[in-house]
C-alpha cells in the first residue's frame, strides 16, 4: 500500500504528528495516507526513562500501545528500524526482525513514500572517552532503562549483604537526566530502607560529575543554585568543572580525582546516530539531519524533527533538543503535511521554560520564557505539578483530555497500593 506521509520514529514529536494528522484526515482517509514506524512496539514519553531506571515506573504499565494508539488516531502503524533510505526513488528500507533466539520472523521489506518525516530522536555523545561505551549504563530507550534497573536491583540485594554496606552511582552530566535521576535514586533507596531490618541497610552514594562550571546549565543560574541547593540537601555530591578522562568497572577517572563507582551511568551530551550521515541527506557536527525554517531535508518530500534534526532557532543556535521542541514541531509539520498547497510560513521555536523533577513534591524551574522575565522562578509543589502537567499534556495529545484523566487517575491508585518502588 502507498502511504502518502510516511513518519520514521514514535517519540514524543513522531507520534504526536501522526496522531494530529491522522484525526485531521479522519478514520476514512488518515489510516491510508499516514504510517508511523517505530522499532517498539508501544511508546514511552522518554522524559520517563530515568524514573524506569531507578524502578519508581513500571514501563509496561506505563507504556501506550503504538497499534492502539493508531486504531484510536486513525493512523497505521508497521514495527520496523530503518536500515536504508534512497531518495531519489523515494524508497526506505526495514530490516529484518529476529526473536530472542535469533530466528528471523520478518525479511527485509522496501516501502515507497510520496513524503518523509524523520523523527528517529538522538543518543548519547560518549566524547571518546575510553572505557565509557564498555562499562557506563545509557539511557537512550526503554532497555536501556531496563537494563540498568536490573543491575541495580542487583547491586541493591548484594549490598545488603555485604560487609562494606555501601553502595556507589556515578552519574556523568547534570542536565535534566542526571539530576532526576539522582534524586529517584535516593528516594527509592529511602523508601526500600524503611522496609528492610536494620541489619540489611546499606548507605548509597549518588556522586554526578559534570564538566562544567555548574549543574543544569541550560536553565538559569537561579534555577540552577536551587537545584544544587536541593541535591546536597538530599546527600547527592556534585562534583562541578570536572571533566571525566577514563570509565573503569569500579571508577571514574576525573580531572579532579577518582571517583567510585559500582554503577555508572552516562547522561552527558547529545549525538545522533553515525548511521545518519549515510542516508543521503545534509547532516550537522553531530550526526543530525540539517534541516531549513520550514523542517525540510536537503532533498525535498523529506522532513526532520525533534532531537535527529539541526534546526534553526533563537541566537543564529540550533533548536535544542528538548520534549517541547518536538511537540511543537509536530504540530507545525500536521499543518504544514495536512494542506500542502498553504505555506505555514517558517517555523519559529518558542521556549515555553524548563522544568525538573526534584523528587516527591519538589521541582525547580523557569516557566513561560519571558512571562515575568527571562528568571521567572517558580519551585517546589508548584513546579512539580507544572512538570506533571507537561507529562499529561503529550498524553492529552495522543489520547485526548478523558481518557488522559482516566489514565492519570489508575496510575495514582495503583503508586497508592503498590508503593513508588518497583523491584521487578
Amino acid at each position: 500500500m502507498q502511504h502518502d506521509i510516511v513518519i520514521i520514529g514514535g517519540g514524543a514529536g513522531g507520534l504526536e504528528l501522526a496522531a494530529r494528522l491522522g484525526r485531521r484526515f479522519g478514520p476514512r482517509e488518515g489510516r491510508r495516507r499516514v504510517l508511523l514506524i517505530d522499532r517498539s512496539i508501544f511508546h514511552l514519553w522518554k522524559p520517563s526513562l530515568h524514573e524506569v531506571a531507578a524502578g519508581s515506573l513500571d514501563s509496561h504499565q506505563e507504556g501506550l500501545s503504538y497499534p492502539v494508539l493508531a486504531r484510536r488516531n486513525h493512523f497505521s502503524f508497521a514495527f520496523g528500524d530503518l536500515t536504508g533510505l534512497d531518495p531519489a526513488s523515494k524508497t526506505l528500507t526495514l530490516g529484518e526482525i529476529r526473536d530472542q533466539d535469533g530466528v528471523v520472523l520478518v525479511q527485509p521489506r522496501t516501502l515507497s513514500f510520496t513524503t518523509l518525516v524523520l523523527a528517529i530522536g538522538s543518543g548519547s555523545n560518549l566524547f571518546n572517552t575510553p572505557g565509557a561505551a564498555e562499562h557506563a549504563h545509557l539511557l537512550e530507550d526503554v532497555a536501556d532503562a531496563e537494563a540498568f534497573n536490573k543491575r541495580l536491583t542487583a547491586a541493591f540485594l548484594a549490598t545488603a549483604y555485604s560487609d562494606d554496606r555501601t553502595l556507589n552511582i556515578a552519574i556523568v552530566g547534570a542536565g535534566a537526566t542526571g539530576v532526576e535521576l539522582s534524586t529517584e535514586l535516593i528516594e527509592g533507596h529511602d523508601e526500600l530502607s524503611a522496609g528492610l531490618a536494620p541489619d540489611q541497610r546499606f548507605d548509597l552514594k549518588v556522586t554526578i560529575v559534570e564538566a562544567a562550571p555548574r549543574i543544569l546549565g541550560g536553565l538559569p543560574d537561579r534555577v540552577s543554585a536551587k537545584a544544587a541547593q536541593a541535591l546536597e540537601a538530599k546527600g547527592v555530591r556534585l562534583l562541578t568543572d570536572a571533566k571525566v578522562e577514563a570509565v573503569h568497572a569500579d571508577r571514574l577517572d576525573t580531572s579532579k580525582g577518582p571517583v567510585p563507582a559500582d554503577l555508572i551511568v552516562w547522561a552527558a551530551g547529545v549525538k545522533a546516530a553515525e548511521s545518519n550521515r549515510d542516508l543521503g541527506l545534509a547532516t550537522g557536527r553531530i550526526n543530525q539531519f540539517v534541516v531549513d525554517d520550514h523542517l525540510r531535508t536537503s532533498v525535498p518530500g523529506i522532513c526532520a524533527m525533534g532531537d535527529c534534526a539541526e534546526a534553526p532557532g533563537p541566537g543564529d543556535r540550533p533548536v535544542p533538543a528538548r520534549a517541547q521542541a518536538a511537540a511543537q514541531q509536530a504540530a507545525y509539520l500536521a499543518r504544514a503535511l495536512s494542506n500542502p498547497e498553504r505555506d505555514p510560513g517558517p517555523y519559529v521555536y518558542r521556549d515555553k521554560g524548563s522544568l525538573v523533577s526534584l523528587g516527591d513534591n519538589k521541582g525547580v524551574g523557569s516557566l513561560m520564557g519571558n512571562l515575568g522575565g527571562p528568571n521567572f522562578l517558580i519551585e517546589g509543589l508548584v513546579a512539580k505539578w507544572a512538570y506533571m502537567a507537561l507529562h499529561l499534556d503529550h498524553h492529552r495529545a495522543i489520547l485526548g483530555v478523558r481518557r488522559t484523566a482516566l489514565l492519570a487517575l489508575s496510575r495514582l491508585l495503583h503508586r497508592r497500593v503498590s508503593g513508588r518502588l518497583k523491584l521487578h
